[in-house]
Order: C-alpha cells, then structure tokens, then sequence
C-alpha cells in the first residue's frame, strides 16, 4: 500500500483523528542517559526502563499516573533491551557488557545475577516459555551474529544458531520468535524446533530493520525500517495476500523533498490486536492493520521517541522522549530532552475499526 493510511482528503476526518495529549503524565526519577527500551509486567503495573546509563530500572506505576523506583539492575555499559518473565517475578536486561542479567523480584533479591554472554554487545533479549514445558527460558541475539538460548538453571547457552549478519532486533510471542540483523535479513524461527530457521527472508523494506515486533496471535510481525516505512507480515504463505507494508514517520513533501524518520518502536496492543509506530520525528500513532487505516496521530513530543509499550490490560502507553542517535553526536546536547511519558489509552483511540470498503 503506497499512501500513508488513514490520510484523508477532509480536515474532519483529519481532526477526528489527531490524539490528544494533555493527559500524558511524565515518570518520575527517569534515567540519566538515553532510553533504549520500556517493557511492562504482563502481571501488574510495573514498568522496567533500560538506559544508557548502564541500568534497567524497574518502576511501579499508581492508579493516579504516579510513579516510583523499586529496584534497579546495575550493569557494567549502556544497557540495550529489558524484558519480564510472563510470571511478572523476573526482570532482565541486557547490553553492551555483552552480558544478560536477572534481578529475581519473586525471590526478593536485591543484586541482579548473570545469566547470559556473548562476545560482543547484545543488542536484544527475551524470555519466553519453553515449549512443551514450564520452563522459562531466555534468547538474546548480538552483534556476533548469534542468538542464544538459555536455561537460567545452567550458566552455559543451551543452544547457539548462528545468523547471516549482526542482530539487530527480536521479538518472542507464544512459538513465534523473529530476528532482524543487519543487511535486511529476517530470520522466522518456531520455537518446536529453536535450532532451525523456518523461514528467512529479506525485508520487504528496502533500508535497514530497525525494529520487528510479533503479532499477540503469532500469526506474524510487523516490521520497522530507518526510512518511515513499516511492513505487515504473516507467516505462512496462505496468509501472504495480507501482507502489506505503508509509508509514516515522514514530513510532507516539500520542494520535491520529503524528510523521513527512523520507525525506532511498534508495540501492540494486548487486548485490541492494533498497534503503535513512534519514530524519530518525535510523534507516534496508533493503526488497525486489518483495516488499514489509521485510528490516532498524535502531535510531536518535543524530541524523538526511542521505545515505547502497553501496560497488561492496554490502559497505559508509555513512550520514551530521548535522543536516538538519528543525527550523530553533535544533535546530543545536555538541553536534548529525557523523559518517559505515560499517556492513558482511550478504547477510541485504540479499538479496531470496521473496514470501509472502496468500490
């Protein structure tokens, strides 16, 4: 699909879908460096944040949008991806120490432990649980072009596949877990069978993967590129007439030239199935991708968004406003903002809509 969906010939349609962020309420005590990633408990209202700063800082949120610190993870460089454990009593982070490590809050354990290492950065990780079983598990991918899957039982990988380039991005849900490296590979694993690839692709964006995210049902992902595009893609081939992918995060052309922003998050929602992209033109915006269109776009945030994500019950979206790097070192000053913004979700802005069918 070429246009950017959702846009409309008349301003009212334009009005009825522009978002409103008056109500968004800021966390308290952010981190002092740039956020590379927000990952929600799927059992209460906690919120991990992992810095550059060299921690994971695990955050309770309260029912009037208050916030406070609870525990922090401590590691040696700038931390990269946080996850929960789908029990809510684990939290781990992992980064540029090339190391992975758990604080066990079900344990109530104050020092985090290592429980994974790579040779190089590990740019993501995730829990999931191992099929077949109850055990949970971790995968974390890197920039030595593996991933790794881990029993925390067990100070040694359980098993090592190795990828076409650097790690980049990956995502886990139920069986389905999706890796994007470097060179626009796209690597789909079901995780019956961790050690085999079942399925590679390109993306079907022409410039780099920035970031891939599962669908709720594992039936696919979606992925984000540096160039303001994102792509919609099932898994199986009989699915692959819905596959489509759509233009955002761009200005309007002007003088023949259009400026376009890395997509740097997509989040979906857990009850709705729609999902968010937020980029480095500071704005985000929520879509139906069954409908294709458009639900909310919402004004800039004053500074580009680097992570963004759904509380368990889709009431909260929290985004966070930091420098990404878009523009080299020199954009990186001390007035650039850093915050995390809580914006309370609306079943408007976020349900599915009924599709308009053009004749």
């Amino acid at each position: 699909m070429s246009g950017l969906f959702g846009s409309q010939s008349n301003t009212a349609s334009q009005a009825n879908t522009l978002g409103d962020l008056s109500k968004d309420v800021a966390l308290n005590q952010p981190p002092s460096d740039s956020v590379s990633d927000l990952s929600f408990s799927p059992r209460s209202e906690h919120l991990a944040v992992a810095s550059w700063d060299n921690k994971v800082r695990i955050y309770e949120i309260t029912q009037n949008g208050g916030s406070e610190g609870k525990a922090v993870i401590d590691h040696e460089g700038p931390v990269l991806s946080c996850h929960w454990s789908s029990d809510g009593k684990q939290v781990v982070g992992a980064g540029a120490d090339k190391a992975a490590r758990l604080l066990d809050l079900g344990a109530g354990a104050a020092v985090s432990q290592q429980v994974a290492a790579h040779d190089q950065p590990i740019r993501a990780v995730r829990f999931f649980d191992a099929p077949n079983s109850n055990a949970q598990m971790l995968v974390t991918g890197s920039w030595d072009k593996t991933i790794k899957y881990w029993d925390l039982r067990s100070s040694t990988a359980v098993a090592t596949v190795q990828c076409q380039e650097r790690v980049y991005t990956l995502d886990v849900q139920k069986n389905l877990l999706v890796v994007g490296t470097a060179d626009r590979y796209i690597n789909v694993v079901n995780l019956n069978e961790p050690t085999k690839f079942y399925k590679t692709l390109q993306s079907p964006l022409k410039w780099q993967t920035r970031v891939v995210s599962c669908f709720p049902d594992a039936s696919g992902f979606a992925v984000g590129s540096i160039e303001g595009r994102c792509a919609i893609q099932y898994v199986e081939d009989k699915d692959a007439s819905s596959n489509f992918s759509f233009k955002c995060h761009r200005d309007p052309p002007s003088n023949n030239m259009t400026n376009v922003y890395s997509v740097n998050a997509i989040s979906f929602h857990p009850v709705h199935g729609t999902f968010s992209t937020a980029g480095s033109d500071g704005t985000f915006h929520f879509w139906d991708g069954v409908a294709k269109h458009r639900l909310k776009g919402y004004p800039t945030v004053g500074g580009t968004i680097s992570a963004t994500a759904f509380n368990n019950t889709g009431g909260i979206f929290a985004y966070a406003v930091s420098y990404d790097w878009s523009k080299g070192y020199a954009a990186n000053t001390p007035q650039y903002p850093n915050k995390i913004m809580m914006h309370p979700v609306t079943p408007e802005e976020c349900k599915p809509r009924p599709s308009v069918k053009k004749r």
